[in-house]
């Protein structure tokens, strides 16, 4: 039963993720991918930054240790001469206090050195894992830049799918129906040809008829009874037809 319903989750989660990655807007999720990238760098930046510091504090603990260190040895041998130069006087008790006080400086310096030692393989651990952090920090910082590039690259590509799909909307409107009310190109273009068609017929069948020929005999008639009118008016001014030739043929 829990592996069904895990199932069940699993494949919920999936269909969501797809319907979710159908409807949501590329640009918005290249900058949520962005962010998280520069995010993941700051984090890195401080958490190197972190351990850089823990190197450098090691290393001034180590310079002071050196110091004391130096100071104690110097002491412990300053204690010994003091002890000997008594002993030498035959001040015994001076002698012994300062025997005391050099086994003091000896302990110390015995301690002091131990304490460097550590220090010093620390302050080796330190920097080997601050170099690391710099160079984790520099290749972060230059896979950061990749990406930069890599979303003004995805934005201009995404902008160019845009146009695109407009473009490509646009031509397919021209050969589809814009809405329910409007026609489309190839629709109208057929009406008209269809209606240019008809006209032509209807042309060429109104010539074939009584009428149409009737029209023609009373246009023949007129223009009969035109050119005899003309010669009678030609007759009574007394030019012929060789007359009328050289009357045309006669300059200005």
């Amino acid at each position: 039963m829990f592996k069904l319903l895990r199932r069940i989750y699993n494949y919920l989660t999936a269909a969501g993720t797809q319907k979710f990655n159908e409807v949501a807007d590329p640009k918005v999720q290249l900058e949520q991918a962005l962010a998280e990238a520069q995010d993941q760098h700051r984090r890195l930046t401080s958490q190197a930054a972190n351990v850089i510091a823990n190197q450098k504090q090691t290393e001034l603990r180590l310079n002071r240790a050196m110091e004391e260190l130096e100071k104690v040895n110097g002491s412990a041998r300053q204690a010994v001469l003091m002890a000997d130069q008594a002993a030498k006087a035959g001040d015994q008790d001076k002698a012994g206090e300062y025997t005391r006080a050099a086994e003091a400086f000896a302990n110390r310096l015995v301690a002091v050195e131990s304490e460097v030692e550590s220090l010093k393989t620390l302050s080796l651990q330190s920097a080997q894992a601050a170099d690391q952090a710099k160079s984790a920090v520099m290749q972060n910082s230059s896979a950061l830049q990749e990406k930069l590039a890599e979303r003004q690259k995805l934005l201009s590509q995404l902008d160019q799918a845009k146009m695109q799909e407009q473009v490509n909307a646009a031509m397919a409107s021209l050969s589809e129906t814009v809405g329910q009310d409007s026609p489309s190109l190839e629709e109208v273009r057929s009406k008209i040809e269809a209606r240019y068609a008809r006209a032509l017929g209807h042309a060429e069948l109104a010539g074939q008829t009584v009428e149409a020929r009737m029209l023609e005999v009373q246009h023949a008639q007129t223009n009969a009874e035109a050119a005899a009118k003309l010669a009678q008016i030609k007759t009574q001014l007394g030019i012929t037809s060789g007359d009328a030739a050289e009357e045309v043929a006669k300059p200005d």
